[in-house]
């Protein structure tokens, strides 16, 4: 505690408080962006934190990371492309709302869900960061390849009406991951002679095709019907469409306190993602509605379940970064490289060697999330005027970034042609009504699967009789099995129930 004290003495004063503001603001606007999200916009700023004091250099590129998570709702709820894939869940009920006219409405609880989210992390990361160091120890490659396992099997089941077409879905993810240098033999697979796949398909394009380009296809063919419906609607000028309700926050509150505990747990847990948090608080509070069938029509509740878990990863994913130096998400491992340039060493020796620094870090990121608060409230009052842009203008600057985002990701026109590639596989996919958010989270996890798996045979030595040695590998392997029974009993329940109505319909109508 005294450490701390002494950490937001360091952090309160008008030079460190200037650079975290600079890192919240840059990374609520690249987030606002599609296809520029956190890691890119932490990776170039690394060359900016040369000359910086350590704590405003690693404040500066936190800012970023938090200000982006937020920032991704904005593109997400005003233009239903996600800004990273990991908003994804909330343009399922964002969108639906700023077509409603309440745009204002969406933006204030998802920054609000954010902040909340980000907040409570951070102080869980505080909390736990030491203590957890001795238990995370316990999580190696067949634990670990269990619970890649089980969200996947989880995420599969709840992204999409059918669960066998989630879990399809989710295959041919991981079945595009394992492109590339073959991870044991260094052989090539599926590159067909091309050089740029040899390092294997990269995220940032596949997601900015699937996700932003294949929807402004979609919405090119209705720009008429967009843009009348627009000019009916426009913004609310309602003041209960333009704020968030006394009875919309006892609603949402204990749906932020589930999406923030998701969000902390996915955190923890290396190798799982914001992605994952994101879709598991959506898919939980959809499942605890007294109203499921609602959800995807601009139920409020669905913001803030997709914004409070998808922030609350960015810190708790600093957990086993500082307690292990294993970076549990794709923005801790890029900060490893700048902790190391400002000489602070990731891992559990750093609580002893320099305690204060890391108290300077915790101050900081404290300051980051209520800055938050104040740059996302002043910025969504601007960026909440898109709605009022044609669909016709919209589109065309939505493309240029997206190209803009996916040849930035790789300096070649390469990824360009890729992103092409996945946007029609997106479009094919959105036709069929195949998830392809599943998709991109078997496509994130694959890697990581494929490799624990080949570990966990050598640890097992191909013998499923030594499993029991492995007791948290058992209990998520029963977790997963329970999930596929479960998902298929509640959606041949809820079949049979829309059955049941539709033959009621029909008698009536007869």
């Amino acid at each position: 505690m005294e450490h701390l004290l002494i950490g937001f003495q360091n952090v309160l004063t008008p030079v460190t408080l200037f650079w975290v503001t600079v890192g919240v603001t840059l990374g609520y606007v690249l987030g606002a962006l599609p296809g520029l999200g956190k890691a890119t916009g932490v990776a170039v700023a690394i060359p900016m934190t040369f000359y910086l004091h350590p704590v405003a250099a690693i404040a500066l590129l936190i800012g970023i990371a938090k200000g982006s998570a937020a920032g991704s709702a904005v593109s997400a709820i005003l233009l239903n492309t996600p800004g990273e894939p990991s908003s994804a869940p909330t343009t399922l009920d964002g969108y639906p709302m700023a077509r409603q006219g309440k745009a204002q409405k969406a933006l204030k609880m998802g920054l609000f869900a954010s902040v909340i989210g980000d907040f409570f992390s951070t102080l869980v990361l505080i909390a736990l960061a030491a203590p957890l160091a001795r238990y995370a120890l316990l999580i190696g490659p067949v634990e670990l390849c269990a619970i890649l396992l089980f969200s996947l099997t989880f995420i599969g089941g709840l992204a999409g009406r059918s669960m066998l077409k989630g879990l399809i879905a989710a295959a041919f993810g991981v079945f595009f991951a394992t492109i590339g240098i073959e991870t044991e033999t260094f052989i090539p697979r599926m590159t067909f002679g091309l050089l740029e796949l040899d390092d294997g398909i990269s995220l940032v394009p596949m997601a900015i095709g699937m996700l932003a380009i294949s929807e402004m296809v979609i919405q090119a063919g209705n720009a008429r019907k967009i843009d009348s419906d627009a000019e009916k609607i426009n913004d609310s000028t309602t003041p209960d469409d333009r704020r968030v309700t006394l009875s919309e926050w006892r609603r949402c509150l204990p749906v932020i306190g589930r999406g923030t505990l998701i969000g902390s747990l996915v955190g923890i847990l290396p190798g799982l993602g914001a992605s994952v948090g994101s879709f598991l608080s959506y898919g939980a509070t959809q499942r605890a509605s007294k109203t499921p069938e609602k959800f995807g029509t601009g139920m409020i509740e669905g913001v803030a379940a997709a914004e409070s878990a998808d922030n609350a990863v960015v810190p708790a994913s600093f957990v086993p970064l500082f307690a292990l130096g294993i970076p549990g998400s794709v923005i801790a491992a890029i900060l490893i490289s700048a902790l190391v340039l400002h000489g602070l060493t990731p891992g559990p020796m750093m609580f002893v060697e320099q305690p204060q620094m890391v108290a300077d870090l915790y101050a900081a990121m404290i300051c980051a999330s209520l800055i938050l608060l104040v740059v996302g409230y002043t910025g969504q009052r601007i960026f909440a005027q898109v709605i009022r842009v044609p669909i016709r203008l919209i589109i065309p600057v939505v493309l240029f970034l997206c190209c803009v985002g996916a040849y930035m990701d790789t300096n070649t026109l390469f990824s360009i042609y890729l992103m092409l590639g996945f946007a029609l596989l997106g479009f094919l996919a959105r036709k069929l009504e195949f998830s392809f958010v599943t998709f991109l989270i078997g496509f994130v996890i694959g890697p990581n699967l494929e490799l624990t798996f080949r570990q966990s045979l050598q640890i097992l030595d191909h013998d499923l009789m030594r499993l029991p040695a492995h007791p948290i590998a058992i209990g998520f392997a029963v977790l997963t099995i329970v999930t596929v029974v479960w998902i298929n009993r509640t959606n041949n329940r809820l079949a049979a129930q829309k059955l049941v109505q539709a033959g009621s319909k029909t008698a009536d109508q007869t």
